[in-house]
C-alpha cells in the first residue's frame, strides 16, 4: 500500500547544538566580577584611600590651620605617642571601659537569647523589644544615661540614698566613671547581639535536645552541652566584633560629660576621644593620624588574636 503524501518520516536524530562563541564564554566569566564591581570601586574610594593618605599624613606634622603644608617628620608621630602618658592612659582605659561592656554585655545577651529560643507568649514583641535600644540614637542615650547617673540628682544616686549607701560621683571618680560608660554600651548591644544569638540558636538541631533530655539532661547542660557548642562560631563572630567597637568606643564617652578630654582627670578618655582631642583640639593632624593607625593595628592584633584561639579550640575538641 502506498504511503500518504501527508505521512511524516521519523524525525531523525537532534543536531547538537551550536558551540558557545568564543563572546558569550568570556562574558559569563566576566558576569560575576562586573556585579563585584561597585563594591569595590566604593572601598577603593571610601575605604582604602583614606587608610593609606591617613598614613601617609601619619609621617607628616600637619595642622589643621594650615593643612595644606606638610613637613616630613618620618615616625616622630609615634615615638611621640609612646613617650606621652594621655596615649597610655587612653589605652588602659579602652581596654578597662572595653572589658566592663563586653563581658557582660555578650553573658547577658547569651541568656536572654537562651530564654527567647523556647516558646514564649508575645515572643515576636520581645524580640522587637531588644532591637529597641540598638535603633536609640547614641546621642539620645548617653545623655539620659548622663542626666541617671548625676552626682546630685540622678536616679542612680536617689536609689543609692534611700537604701543608706552614700552617693556616687558617676563623672569624677575614675570606676564609677568608667562603669556609667559601659552601662551605655551595655545596654545598646547586649539586645542586639541575643538576637544574633538567637538566630544562631534557631539552626542548631532539635535532634541534640531531644536525645540530651532522653539521657536525662536538665536545661541547663543542655544549654551547656548542646547550645553552647552550637554556637561557638557566632560566639566568635560577637567577640571579634565586639572587641572592634570597644576599640573604636566615642560617642558614648564623648557625650558623657561632654567633653573631648574623658573627665578631669581624663579618667575615662578612650583613644577615639583622644584621637578627636589630638586633631580637632589641639589641631595636630598627623598625630592624629598616627593615633588611628596604632588604633587600626591594635584592631587587626586583636582580631586575629580571637581567630588564633578560636582556631586552638576547635583543634582541642576535636
Amino acid at each position: 500500500m502506498a504511503l500518504s503524501s501527508t505521512a511524516r518520516l521519523p524525525a531523525g536524530p537532534p543536531e547538537p547544538a551550536a558551540p558557545a562563541k568564543p563572546a558569550g564564554r568570556a562574558r559569563r566569566r566576566l558576569a560575576p566580577y562586573g556585579f563585584l564591581t561597585p563594591f569595590f570601586v566604593l572601598f577603593a574610594a571610601f575605604g582604602l584611600f583614606p587608610l593609606i593618605y591617613t598614613a601617609w599624613v601619619s609621617l607628616h606634622r600637619v595642622e589643621l590651620q594650615t593643612s595644606d603644608r606638610m613637613d616630613w617628620l618620618g615616625l616622630q608621630n609615634y615615638t611621640r605617642l609612646l613617650d606621652d602618658p594621655f596615649f597610655w592612659n587612653a589605652l588602659r582605659n579602652t581596654f578597662t571601659i572595653g572589658v566592663l561592656s563586653t563581658v557582660p554585655q555578650l553573658l547577658m545577651a547569651l541568656g536572654l537569647a537562651h530564654l527567647l529560643n523556647y516558646r514564649l507568649r508575645g515572643r515576636t514583641f520581645f524580640r522587637v523589644a531588644m532591637l529597641m535600644p540598638y535603633a536609640t540614637s547614641v546621642a539620645a542615650a548617653t545623655l539620659v544615661f548622663a542626666q541617671l547617673f548625676g552626682r546630685d540628682y540622678g536616679l542612680i544616686n536617689w536609689v543609692l540614698s534611700s537604701l543608706g549607701v552614700h552617693p556616687v560621683d558617676w563623672q569624677a571618680d575614675t570606676w564609677a566613671s568608667q562603669l556609667g560608660v559601659s552601662a551605655i554600651v551595655t545596654w545598646r548591644w547586649t539586645g542586639y547581639n541575643a538576637l544574633i544569638y538567637l538566630a544562631g540558636m534557631q539552626s542548631v538541631p532539635a535532634e541534640l535536645y531531644e536525645s540530651a533530655a532522653v539521657d536525662g539532661a536538665s536545661r541547663w547542660q543542655q544549654f551547656r552541652h548542646v547550645t553552647v557548642p552550637g554556637l561557638r562560631p557566632t560566639i566568635v563572630f560577637t567577640v571579634v566584633v565586639s572587641t572592634i567597637g570597644a576599640t573604636q568606643l566615642f560617642g558614648e564617652p564623648l557625650l558623657y560629660e561632654g567633653n573631648s578630654g574623658g573627665g578631669i582627670s581624663h579618667q575615662y578618655q578612650t583613644l577615639g576621644l583622644y584621637l578627636y582631642e589630638q586633631g580637632w583640639t589641639f589641631f595636630h593632624l598627623g598625630r592624629a593620624a598616627a593615633v588611628a593607625w596604632v588604633m587600626f593595628l591594635l584592631i587587626v592584633v586583636l582580631a586575629l588574636l580571637n581567630a588564633a584561639i578560636a582556631a586552638r579550640r576547635n583543634r582541642t575538641d576535636r
